[in-house]
């Protein structure tokens, strides 16, 4: 398995002309590198990210592609996600040589059979298609989805705008996914403000956080706030899985949102806050796990009524598709955004 990913950030690619399609390959090559990836396994993902980016500069409206390591290391995962108009046939698109555009259209059919797993969701509204790559020996285990971007510049374009959209090469919100031995533990950091002032004291928190991530998460949270005195701050979130019940606490503006058979609905919420300059009292709340629900954290570079419009709710989604979901779908994107939705 190779080692921890060089960086968090998720690298994104706006798909709005067919330019934009050498650029994910590029990049797509690049991480695969970055990410010490042996053998073959670089080319079969800059060969995913030319067939994922051609499908959406040929089929869909406002198509991203986003690129990134796996949460929990080990390999690579490409999501691309568009506005519309969706696929009709799921089962006939992802079959070899289908094409709806008078080309050869191997498409999302050499995708399945390249990739490691292939996760897709269609509606009118948009498409999701997630697919992995592993290193030799290594195997995604319980898949959770992540995501952390970073703001863009003032002049930016809304999602599925202008190409060659500016964006800040540092980011305020972080995350990490660890095992310790009483379950997994994630912590989510959003530092105040963006930039490289902002990346650095969410780099401080996770820091922290490594050192002994199995520590009580009140414990965790004074000790990070120890380390961020001299730092902007941030708001945190911290989770861990149980076997029988989960724990969270937080401070500051960091939702947990519980997703189940229902709507989604708000978990416990942090105290308000600033870790590094305020600590109020910390509080562990226990969450008892509830078979088949997901548990997401994400920062305020997500909107937060994102689970109550419209009337019917958000698609039921996998975790892996949640965090792109949300990112094309519902981000503010003049401010850092990380999600993690983990399954319970």
């Amino acid at each position: 398995m190779t080692g921890p990913p060089p960086s968090r950030v998720t690298r994104q690619v706006r798909v709005d002309h067919v330019s934009a399609v050498h650029l994910a390959v590029t990049e797509a090559r690049a991480l695969a590198g970055a990410l010490r990836l042996p053998g073959a396994l670089p080319e079969k993902a800059a060969v995913l990210a030319s067939e994922l980016a051609t499908n959406l500069d040929k089929h869909a409206r406002a198509g991203v592609l986003y690129l990134q390591p796996l949460p929990r290391g080990g390999g690579l995962e490409l999501t691309a996600a568009d506005h519309g108009p969706g696929i009709a046939d799921v089962r006939a698109a992802l079959a070899d040589g289908f094409s709806t555009a008078g080309t050869l259209g191997s498409g999302l059919g050499a995708v399945r059979r390249i990739a490691d797993t292939l996760t897709l969701h269609s509606d009118p509204d948009g498409t999701l298609v997630r697919a992995t790559l592993t290193a030799p020996g290594a195997r995604e285990s319980e898949p959770l989805g992540a995501i952390c971007l970073p703001a863009a510049p003032d002049d930016a374009a809304e999602p599925g705008g202008a190409r060659g959209e500016r964006e800040e090469p540092c980011c305020g919100d972080a995350f990490a996914v660890r095992e310790t031995p009483d379950g997994p533990t994630v912590a989510l950091v959003d530092a105040l403000g963006h930039g490289p002032e902002a990346q650095r004291a969410a780099e401080t928190a996770l820091a922290v956080f490594d050192e002994d991530p199995s520590l009580p998460l009140t414990e965790l949270l004074t000790r990070q706030h120890r380390a961020l005195r001299r730092s902007r701050g941030a708001a945190v979130a911290l989770l861990r899985l149980g076997a029988e019940e989960a724990a969270f606490a937080a401070v500051g503006n960091v939702r947990l949102v519980r997703i189940g058979l229902g709507r989604p609905h708000g978990g416990p919420a942090g105290p308000p806050g600033i870790v590094g300059y305020t600590l109020p009292r910390l509080v562990a709340h226990r969450l008892p796990r509830v078979p088949g629900e997901t548990l997401l954290l994400h920062t305020d570079g997500i909107d937060p009524g994102w689970h109550r419009a419209p009337a019917a709710g958000p698609p039921r989604l996998p975790p892996t598709l949640l965090a792109p979901f949300l990112a094309h779908r519902h981000r503010r994107v003049r401010d850092d955004a990380a999600v993690v939705a983990i399954p319970t």
